[in-house]
């Protein structure tokens, strides 16, 4: 969820799915499964679904995935296939409406995806008043998470030499994501021996 922090936040809005794709940080320390935060633009009506009788809403971090081609197999009798990994947290979202909780999650988002930059940015360089008044166009929230599921399909269904097929595959072919999953599906064959 860390890694991969960009998510898709599902709710129900007046009946019907909603969907938006948010930076989303992990508070770790907070509550049993650790509670997630984030903020929208005001002007996006999913906030209004954030309510007390309101469904759990659903938060989906999408991990790397690739197309697995069953021409890398060894086997005859094969299908093509999708691996992947991905993270799916449930809770209640709730609005932080406290200014002070507003302003400190903005400094931690951007101190976060700033740390690696060579010259990192900071709210300091805008100036308070011009992120005070950005921050009346946001809303933020915070979900409590209830419960998660992680999934990860790497081959663990196929045998060894099938495997070992589709990380040179995803090696030779794969797009960075598939290089990647290769990785992760070289760590997990390594583990089985």
């Amino acid at each position: 969820m860390r890694e991969h922090s960009f998510g898709t936040l599902i709710s129900q809005l007046e009946g019907e799915p909603f969907a938006t794709h948010l930076p989303i940080l992990l508070d770790a320390e907070r509550g049993p499964c650790g509670t997630l935060v984030g903020h929208m633009a005001r002007a996006n009506p999913h906030w209004r679904a954030f309510t007390p009788e309101a469904a759990e809403s659903l938060i989906i971090f999408q991990g790397p995935h690739a197309y697995i081609s069953p021409s890398w197999y060894v086997a005859e009798q094969a299908v093509p296939t999708w691996n992947y990994e991905v993270v799916h947290a449930y809770g209640k979202p709730c609005v932080l409406d406290d200014p002070k909780a507003v302003r400190a999650l903005l400094e931690e988002t951007v101190t976060l995806f700033e740390s690696s930059m060579p010259r990192p940015w900071s709210t300091a360089r805008a100036g308070d008043e011009y992120i005070s008044k950005l921050a009346q166009a946001i809303v933020a929230f915070e979900m409590p998470i209830s419960r998660l599921e992680g999934k990860r399909k790497l081959s663990q269904n196929r045998p060894a030499e099938d495997v070992r097929g589709a990380i040179d595959g995803l090696q030779k072919f794969g797009n960075a994501l598939g290089q990647t999953v290769a990785s992760d599906m070289l760590e997990i064959a390594q583990n089985r021996l």
